[in-house]
């Protein structure tokens, strides 16, 4: 993989780059739509590629569970199963283990759990992760961690990071792909002394990039926005940066003013499954309110996406009142283009040096 940046903000830590992979280029910053079970949810690749997307997630833990390995290694892999020849990032499967399962037990080597799906008990840690992952054949890899709760003492995160990088260094031992590269997930909660140890550790260790993981877990919008300023400059310049969990927009953009080149969300299809679309600068709309069931313009009329040009708030709301897919396949469609086309606008300001005007204009 090759990171290269292309343009930096004069007056922020804001930077323009692309990464290389050896399923493509991504341009960064760039938001990466979730596709946790080998699939965006009501999402067609094809639909996909017409937004744009040029990397999406899998998620290691569900797609460890079903379909399971022995399907994936005959399917040839992540990229043929599900008919995606772009970039695609798996992570670990560690927030999944902690926040999904409640029969667990740790060990030095991992965690012993019980599937979400029928109780039955599985092993997973940093051998097995990075194993899945090479099965799997991702471009990025993600380092196997512990998500550390919020809240937790300053004692309980210290215990947490000193797994987790006991962890990192396992899965750096571990054999990839030669395609592949290994993300290190910074942890440390919402204290400065374990964030930047984790930084510094990481670094050491050296990996190919690296997350700012544990944040966006319930903490206050500052503390999240202090724990990338206390990394940001611990990490070094010449790899990428993912945040990981973060997908509203005003956090994208102040998080791109820090020093972020990565993100990804759940929100943009989960908010769409519920009725609700990003417009305008930020804000949210409930499509489906009664408010709505006479009104016949677009979701945003500014937006240029496939739903904005051919339907109206109306009949989306009248799809999502009924239970029909389709209303919530083109909200889906209209979310995901208002966040690609958002860090379209911020990569576009990093090229012409008027990212602060933007950054400013955002909040008018």
């Amino acid at each position: 993989m090759k990171f290269t940046i292309l343009k930096k903000s004069d007056t922020t830590f804001a930077r323009r780059g692309v990464i290389e992979t050896e399923h493509g280029k991504i341009n960064t910053p760039i938001f990466m739509p979730v596709g946790t079970r080998a699939t965006v949810k009501a999402m067609t690749p094809e639909e996909l590629i017409d937004l744009n997307a040029e990397i999406i997630l899998g998620n290691t833990y569900h797609l460890y569970l079903r379909p399971g390995m022995e399907i994936m290694e005959a399917a040839g892999g992540l990229h043929k199963f599900m008919h995606w020849d772009r970039p695609i990032l798996t992570d670990s499967g560690g927030y999944q283990v902690f926040s999904l399962t409640r029969l667990r037990k740790m060990t030095k080597d991992g965690v012993e759990f019980s599937s979400h799906i029928d109780g039955s008990r599985f092993f997973l840690g940093p051998k097995e992760s990075m194993a899945i992952q090479r099965t799997l054949g991702s471009d990025i890899v993600m380092a196997f961690d512990e998500c550390t709760p919020y809240p937790a003492t300053h004692r309980e995160a210290e215990k947490s990071l000193e797994i987790t990088l006991d962890w990192a260094k396992k899965c750096r031992d571990q054999k990839l792909q030669d395609h592949q590269n290994l993300f290190g997930i910074v942890q440390g909660s919402v204290y400065e002394d374990l964030r930047i140890k984790a930084a510094e550790e990481l670094v050491k260790i050296g990996f190919d990039g690296y997350a700012i993981g544990g944040l966006s877990v319930g903490e206050p919008e500052e503390d999240m926005f202090k724990g990338i300023e206390w990394v940001n400059p611990v990490l070094p310049e010449n790899k990428p940066r993912y945040l990981m969990g973060v997908g509203d927009p005003k956090q994208l953009i102040e998080s791109v003013a820090r020093g972020v080149d990565m993100f990804d969300c759940v929100t943009p299809t989960r908010i769409a499954r519920h009725g609700s679309a990003f417009v305008g600068k930020g804000k949210t709309i409930p499509v489906k309110a009664g408010r709505y069931k006479m009104d016949f313009s677009p979701i945003d009329s500014e937006c240029t996406c496939y739903a904005c040009k051919n339907y109206t708030k109306a009949y989306i709301r009248h799809l999502l009142n009924v239970n029909e897919i389709l209303g919530m396949r083109l909200l889906s469609i209209h979310n995901l283009h208002y966040l690609l086309n958002l860090m379209k606008q911020i990569r576009t300001a990093l090229e012409e040096g008027s990212f602060d005007q933007f950054r400013k204009d955002f909040y008018l």
